[in-house]
C-alpha cells in the first residue's frame, strides 16, 4: 500500500505517506521525553536548556511542523553539514503527523559549565543530577511532575493529541512469598511511581492536554535496553532469569500486577480512591 520513512537518533521519529504523496490516515512521531530544566537562573543554564529541548525535538518538529525548523540551520552551517533538499522532499514533509506520543522516564538539569556534568549510574543520559529529586537504583531522577510539564510543553508547541508510549520505574525486584505462599514481589515502589505519574497525567487533562492513551513499560520482566541488564526490571510480570542467563524462566505476577489491573477496570478512579493495600 504505502512507504514508510523514518528516523533514530536523540530521538525516534515515524512518518508514513503513499505513493501519491497523500499521508496516511494515522501517522505518529514518538520523541523521548526528557525535559530539562535549567540548572541555575544564569542566562547561559537556560539557554543550554533551551539548546538541549531543540535537540530532543528536532526530529518531532520536523514531522508535525512539515518543514525543517530555522533554528537548525545554524547548527548544519556550524558543523559543515550540507543538507540536499529537493522540492519532492519538501513535499513529502509536509504530510504531517495526526499525533506525537513520546516515552517520558526522567527530567534532567542543564548547564553550561562542562565540569558539572555527570553521568548516572547505569545511565545512557547525560545531566546535572536535580538537588530537589529523588534518584531510581540507577540514578535516574524520579520527577512526576515533570511528566505533567512536558506533556504543556509538547501540546502548546505542537497541538497535536499526545500519546504516552512508556513510563515505568526499572528497579532491582526481590522474590518472595506472600500470606498464601504464593511466590511474588511487593513492588510497593513501582506502584507509588506509577500512581504519582498517573495522577500528573490527569493534571496535564485538566490543563487541558489532549492526552488520547497511556502505557506503561512495560508489562513483563526483560532485558534493558539501556544497560543490557535483566535485573533492571520493569514489569508487572517476574520472570526468573538472571544477567548470567540462568534461571527457570516461571512467572509470578507482582503486587503491581494486581494494581494496575484494577487501575484499569476502573478507568483510574482507584488511582484517587485507594492506597497502595
Amino acid at each position: 500500500m504505502g512507504k514508510s520513512v523514518g528516523a533514530v537518533a536523540a530521538n525516534q521519529c515515524e512518518g508514513a505517506y503513499n505513493e501519491d504523496g497523500k499521508g496516511l490516515s494515522t501517522q505518529d512521531v514518538a520523541p523521548k521525553g526528557v525535559p530539562n530544566y535549567p540548572l541555575t537562573c544564569n542566562p547561559s543554564d537556560v539557554l543550554e536548556a533551551m539548546r538541549q529541548d531543540r535537540e530532543i525535538l528536532y526530529f518531532a518538529d520536523v514531522q508535525v511542523r512539515g518543514a525543517y525548523p530555522k533554528y537548525m540551520d545554524r547548527y548544519f552551517r556550524d558543523n559543515n553539514i550540507k543538507i540536499k533538499k529537493s522540492p519532492a522532499d519538501e513535499e513529502i514533509l509536509k504530510n504531517t503527523v495526526d499525533f506525537v506520543s513520546f516515552s517520558y522516564y526522567m527530567s534532567s538539569c542543564a548547564t553550561a559549565d562542562p565540569e558539572k556534568r555527570k553521568l548516572g549510574n547505569g545511565n545512557i543520559i547525560s545531566g546535572v543530577p536535580n538537588p530537589y529529586l529523588k534518584t531510581s537504583d540507577w540514578g535516574w531522577q524520579i520527577d512526576p511532575q515533570g511528566l505533567r510539564y512536558i506533556l504543556n510543553l509538547l501540546y502548546d508547541r505542537y497541538q497535536k493529541p499526545l500519546f504516552i508510549v512508556e513510563n515505568g520505574l526499572g528497579a532491582v525486584d526481590k522474590l518472595v512469598r506472600d500470606e498464601k505462599e504464593n511466590k511474588t514481589v511487593i513492588d510497593d515502589y513501582r506502584i507509588k511511581y506509577l500512581k504519582d505519574h498517573l495522577i500528573q497525567v490527569s493534571e496535564a487533562i485538566e490543563d487541558g492536554v489532549e492526552v488520547i492513551g497511556y502505557t506503561t513499560w512495560g508489562c513483563i520482566d526483560l532485558v534493558s535496553a539501556s544497560t543490557a541488564e535483566f535485573r533492571k526490571r520493569y514489569g508487572f510480570i517476574y520472570v526468573d532469569r538472571n544477567d548470567d542467563g540462568n534461571g527457570t524462566l516461571e512467572r509470578y505476577r507482582k503486587k503491581s500486577f494486581y494494581w494496575y489491573k484494577e487501575v484499569i477496570s476502573s478507568n483510574g478512579e482507584s488511582l484517587f480512591t485507594k492506597d497502595l493495600r
